[in-house]
């Protein structure tokens, strides 16, 4: 495949790759109204006393967690918009997304994202490539999970370096844990939306058959290109590139179609299960590129799609233990199929094709509790293969092996407490002509204070290790996806990050508020820089190490202001704030602060929510990184159960009604595909 289009269109996601290439927005418009747990609680709402899974493999309730998680339930996803993963948790505070069109999109947590934001699927990766660019979408679907937890922090040591920026664990029941209520139960939820043409329906059952429980679930969401208030490309790029901007208000080429579906079985007894699954997802979705009328480059590339196919098999088990030191063993197991082709749009043509195909899995030991104790012990094993096929293939085949050993250990003696972890990691990356290996030790102590039933204190230092990935030790060629020339650096050494965390929540019965402060310190950080060379009419970026520095605050807060019977006021607040430094200058795509507020009226059966959206601008900016304007967006959500004894939902919800030009800076393609503008969505949810 020729390089038409990314020679022109990609310009612009090439000068914003300048300075870090793993700090990748967001669909804010329709996901800023993703709710906290903060702002949850007592709202009929048992959120702080939920235990997280991820965390740790021992309970650990929301409200005692040392550092900052939070969690969307199935009640929470049953009503978001039918997206990406990026976009379903943008506006949780310190996340935002990649955004590289409807299509595509990762967490960015806390200013960072690709290989230090790791994906997981009921604890184990997800063997796609979706953290190694930001045009790889995540080859699972929030619309699949029964719980989605997004970890950041000290904590996200027991699932290794890929975490080094945060953790985000999908959770579904497709390998049924636990038999259904009433031999069956299940859930429906489709929705359609205005600015795209959009539409989406998922569902999901499970059924008892003797001992044995057997679980199907199928997803599917498509959506043509979308609109927006101005001309995508924006004025700031127009201007410094001199080109005569499309006047058109239609972001092109952002068509998406997707299909996931599998099915499950487990046994199920009164002391665990065990069972298989197998999934399917087949995403077909278009790349945006830079709308000009002028200058017109002979060469460039027409639009491209990209073809994302994985089946996914799929083992889970916890058996309780007749043990005096152990109470459970707890096993998951993933392996995958993974397959990305970038296909032009006007001929069909098949350009580069990514392969992975792998394993991931993880055995926990859950230490029997014992006077405040709680711990466990882990064994994490990875084998991967990933090839890239085709003109434009950048980087060599790769075989990686990555085994893990950790333990984590908690200490409550109800006033005060002890949180510590130690983790030891080796992984190899292998080619026909070279092989690296990297060993890293990871360590974390955490120490928390209760000194009142309604408060929490705690801080946590903790030093991470993360190896390089096969793009930054390998890379060597043209990448469209960033549109630059790529070079990798074989002599890279471990990325390593020592942070430190204080956090305080005020649980009351009308009141809750959460807080973190944070820092973390980078030694070896791997950034891309330019050059200054041009190789194939692209810019050459460099893979190299340099020292950085981050450091941000995250703020939540929930009061039940007024309660009448059925009627009731709820005020909800987030805000966030991240700031980088390296020995260049700031990174690239940090985003700036922003703040939240929603006011929540319930009334009977009808529950509206009123949401106001500000973030701010970002003019601290690296090398050739244009700044990016403030934005204020207004979402309103109406929501009626017809039935008081029946769980259905209706709702309607107007999302960025002031049709604000929204340009998330943590996104590669801010300057010529804003976030979508004025929607209209309505849908239901019902579970049976």
């Amino acid at each position: 495949m020729t390089r038409r289009n990314f020679t022109r269109g990609h310009a612009f996601a090439a000068a914003s790759l300048i300075a870090l290439a793993a700090t990748s927005s967001a669909w804010a418009a329709d996901t800023a109204a993703a709710p906290t747990d903060a702002a949850a609680a007592d709202q009929g709402d048992t959120s702080v006393s939920q235990v997280v899974v991820t965390a740790a493999p021992y309970a650990v309730s929301l409200d005692s967690v040392t550092s900052s998680v939070n969690v969307l339930t199935r009640d929470k996803l049953d009503l978001a918009p039918p997206a990406g993963l990026g976009d379903v948790l943008n506006g949780l505070p310190g996340l935002r997304s990649t955004f590289y069109g409807p299509g595509a999109s990762r967490p960015v947590i806390r200013g960072l994202a690709g290989p230090r934001v790791m994906v997981l699927q009921n604890g184990v990766g997800q063997v796609d490539a979706s953290s190694l660019s930001p045009d790889h979408a995540v080859a699972s679907d929030p619309a699949e999970a029964s719980r989605i937890e997004v970890l950041r922090g000290p904590s996200t040591l027991a699932y290794g370096g890929s975490g080094i920026g945060g953790v985000v664990n999908m959770l579904d029941e497709r390998v049924p844990s636990s038999r259904a209520k009433n031999g069956i139960e299940g859930r429906i939820a489709a929705s359609a939306s205005s600015v795209d043409d959009g539409w989406g329906v998922s569902g999901a059952a499970k059924f008892n058959a003797g001992p044995l429980v057997f679980a199907v679930d199928a997803d599917h969401r498509q959506s043509d290109d979308y609109e927006v208030p101005t001309a995508p490309v924006s004025s700031r790029l127009a201007a410094r590139d001199g080109l005569t901007v499309d006047p058109s208000k239609t972001v092109r080429n952002t068509d998406v179609e997707m299909d996931a579906y599998g099915a499950g079985v487990s046994y199920v007894h009164d002391t665990g299960f065990f069972g298989l699954s197998v999934k399917r997802t087949d995403t077909t979705y278009g790349v945006p590129y830079e709308q000009i009328l002028s200058p017109i480059d002979p060469d460039a590339e027409g639009p491209v799609s990209i073809h994302l196919q994985q089946t996914r098999y799929d083992l889970r088990g916890e058996q309780e233990l007749d043990n005096p030191w152990f109470e459970k063993v707890r096993v998951s197991i993933g392996h995958a199929d993974y397959e990305h082709a970038e296909v032009s749009v006007e001929d069909g043509e098949v350009g580069t094709r990514f392969l992975s195909d792998g394993t991931e899995g993880r055995v926990e030991l859950v230490h029997r509790e014992h006077e405040g104790h709680q711990g466990a012990i882990g064994f994490q094993a990875l084998t991967r293969t990933f090839e890239a096929i085709g003109d434009e293939a950048f980087v060599p085949s790769v075989d990686i092996k990555e085994y893990g050993v950790f333990t984590l250990q908690r200490l409550d003696r109800d006033t005060w407490g002890v949180d510590a972890g130690l983790r030891f990691d080796t992984r190899s990356l292998e080619t026909a002509t070279q092989k690296r290996e990297f060993d890293n030790v990871s360590a974390s102590l955490g120490l928390f204070y209760k000194p009142a039933e309604h408060q929490f204190y705690a801080l946590t230092l903790s030093r991470n290790g993360r190896a390089p990935t096969e793009f930054e030790l390998f890379a060597d060629g043209p990448h469209p996806g960033t549109g630059g020339y790529e070079k990798g650096d074989d002599s890279l050494d471990s990325e390593t990050v020592t942070s430190l965390e204080a956090t305080y929540r005020w649980t009351g019965d009308r009141l809750r508020v959460e807080g973190h402060l944070w820092g973390a310190w980078y030694d070896n950080f791997i950034e891309e820089a330019p050059t200054g060379a041009v190789e194939d009419n692209l810019p050459v970026f460099q893979y190299y190490q340099t020292g950085a520095k981050f450091h941000g605050a995250e703020l939540e807060l929930g009061w039940n202001a007024w309660r009448s019977g059925e009627q009731a006021l709820r005020l909800e607040g987030v805000a966030d704030y991240v700031r980088g430094e390296t020995d260049l200058g700031p990174p690239a795509r940090i985003p700036p602060w922003s703040v939240t507020g929603r006011a929540i009226w319930t009334i009977s059966r009808v529950e509206s929510e009123l949401e106001l959206r500000h973030v701010a601008e970002q003019d601290r900016v690296a090398t050739y990184e244009l700044p990016t304007d403030a934005y204020t967006t207004v979402n309103l959500k109406v929501t009626v159960k017809p039935f008081a004894d029946q769980p259905l939902r209706w709702f309607v919800e107007g999302r960025n009604l002031t049709d604000e030009t929204v340009r998330e800076h943590a996104s590669f393609l801010k300057d010529f595909a804003p976030s979508p503008g004025r929607s209209i969505r309505t849908g239901i949810a019902w579970r049976f």
